[in-house]
């Protein structure tokens, strides 16, 4: 398996010096060559510039090379098609099937799962007693948003395991960074239910409604109008 960041310095390849081919083509056709009958992850396809996607689009159209490809993206990948600054008929040949992976924050019931998993591979690997997380670091790392996904988790996780004292993580050991944009609690996802669990969070992270206003970049007006959407009383409860 080869595994190529698609922004990284490392999308260098080989270059033939004796080709015909220009520079980029020749460093790329040799990620082709190296991984013939075997596969090639390409992380982070949003970040090819125009040069190197119409590279991929020729090789794969019209080469054929006996490669499987794996791609990931983020989100920004399909603005870029609908901006046009990425290749429609590269991205439809490389889309033969695809795997949506929802933001962490939309799935916290996997997090004491993982995060037990973290753990695990922490003591094998530093020869220690497994650490467990209580139901007060449990319900943290639920309510927070994690702009970072499974990243931000890891560290989080290990970070706690580190300092804490004992064997067992509680809140107070879990430190989740303070560097975060405005928007980390956005409504951008129209989801209803996903959009009533995200006016609960944030009202809970900043304790006043002001305070969760700020956090989900709305005016205090705007989220008045949300709670009596989702029947969300004063006290961040959900009315019957």
């Amino acid at each position: 398996i080869t595994v190529i960041e698609a922004g990284g310095a490392e999308l260098v390849g080989l270059h033939d010096p004796k080709s015909d081919r220009n520079e980029m083509y020749n460093r790329i056709k040799s990620y082709f060559q190296n991984a013939a009958g075997g596969t090639i992850i390409l992380k982070n396809i949003q970040l090819l510039n125009f040069e190197k996607q119409s590279v991929f689009l020729h090789i794969l159209s019209e080469e054929h090379p006996d490669v499987r490809m794996i791609c990931t993206a983020n989100g920004t990948l399909m603005k870029m098609l609908a901006e046009e600054d990425f290749r429609d008929n590269l991205f439809y040949m490389l889309r033969q099937s695809g795997i949506t992976v929802p933001p962490l924050r939309e799935m916290t019931e996997d997090i004491p799962d993982i995060a037990d998993y973290l753990l695990a591979i922490y003591a094998h690997k530093t020869s220690q007693t497994r650490k467990r997380l209580d139901a007060s670091a449990i319900k943290a790392l639920k309510l927070y948003p994690w702009p970072g996904n499974i990243r931000e988790l890891k560290d989080t996780i290990l970070m706690a395991a580190f300092h804490a004292d004992g064997d067992t993580i509680s809140a107070d050991d879990l430190v989740f960074s303070d560097i975060q944009p405005e928007t980390a609690e956005d409504l951008t996802h129209r989801n209803p239910k996903a959009e009533k669990d995200r006016i609960i969070r944030a009202y809970i992270r900043a304790g006043t409604w002001r305070g969760a206003a700020k956090l989900l970049n709305v005016s205090e007006k705007t989220l008045i109008q949300l709670r009596k959407k989702h029947h969300i009383n004063p006290d961040g409860e959900i009315e019957a």
